[in-house]
């Protein structure tokens, strides 16, 4: 074994007792799913058609509210529709709907409470008209799920090909930190930031997680995304994080560890020090002291939604 891979090793051993050691935030009880090696977990979210809203040209099923998710379903070809979703956290999460015919899950992310589900029909330019609005108690089986089920943001199933890559990487990974460590370096390591992309990327931009792997390109959505995916496929809780990183709009990712709890803004511990483990800032500056110690710094982060 190398020197460079034995420092590297003993590093980990230190990251992992600093994190045993009691810090992050607990909680989890009846967490559904524990992490197994090289065992996809993915979620499949459903619409029974038990309990609908709407109809034409945007129907909505809420089924499965208790899983932390609506499902959606444009009827109209043409249309765009706007859905707002207001939790007991005050906070309007704004999703649109272009693609006709393909149920698409929203995730209910604020936890237990009353939300108010409010649509919207573009009827001419940036002028919208109103469909419905309804509000809906939720009592989640567990507070995971919501960062456990593919949504709108975070696109994958069993056959994405990300999914088959987060199995591949975790097979040696005997806990679920191994392999979030496993993830990250891939990613951090393989996925390049996209400059020109995120010059031209517009207001309602959704990632292609496939793509980003395939292309091995990608803006701050990408890396997010493609990360919280590969998390939530081996039944590990992530949470695709939209903010600001100052001034300038970002996304990162938190993750719940089970010896741990919530990390949230998901760092990690290069054997000295916290950094956050925002998988953009550190592919883009892994030898830039600069970059490495704004990630370190949480008064850079000011979080908006949870997707």
């Amino acid at each position: 074994m190398t020197a460079k891979k034995l420092c590297r090793n003993f590093l980990f051993f230190l990251f992992l007792v600093f994190l045993f050691s009691g810090c992050g935030k607990k909680g989890g009880e009846g967490k559904s799913q524990t992490y197994v090696p090289g065992e996809t977990q993915v979620l499949v979210p459903e619409a029974t058609g038990k309990r609908t809203l709407g109809e034409d040209p945007l129907l909505l099923d809420l089924s499965n509210v208790n899983q932390g998710y609506v499902m959606g379903i444009l009827k109209e070809p043409g249309k765009k529709i706007n859905l707002q979703i207001i939790g007991p956290d005050g906070v309007t999460y704004k999703y649109f709907l272009t693609q006709p015919d393909v149920f698409t899950a929203f995730p209910l992310t604020a936890g237990d409470g009353s939300y108010l589900i409010l649509a919207f029909e573009n009827i001419a330019e940036e002028e919208y008209a109103s469909l419905f609005s309804e509000s809906v108690d939720v009592t989640l089986e567990n507070e995971f799920l919501p960062f456990l089920y593919p949504n709108q943001y975070v696109n994958f199933d069993e056959d994405s090909a990300a999914v088959e890559l987060a199995s591949q990487l975790s097979l040696e990974a005997q806990r679920d930190l191994d392999a979030l460590r496993e993830i990250y370096d891939y990613i951090v390591t393989n996925i390049v930031y996209d400059s020109r992309k995120a010059s031209l990327v517009e207001a309602g931009y959704l990632p292609d997680i496939d793509s980003t792997l395939s292309t091995k390109t990608g803006i701050c959505f990408d890396y997010a995304a493609l990360m919280t995916a590969m998390l939530r496929s081996l039944g590990i809780p992530a949470k695709l994080t939209i903010g600001y990183s100052a001034s300038i709009r970002h996304a990162w990712v938190d993750v719940y560890i089970e010896s741990i709890g919530w990390i949230e803004h998901a760092v990690e511990f290069n054997g000295n020090e916290w950094r956050f483990l925002d998988p953009t800032f550190a592919s883009t500056g892994r030898d830039d002291p600069a970059i490495q110690e704004y990630i370190g710094d949480g008064t850079n982060y000011t979080v908006q939604y949870f997707r």
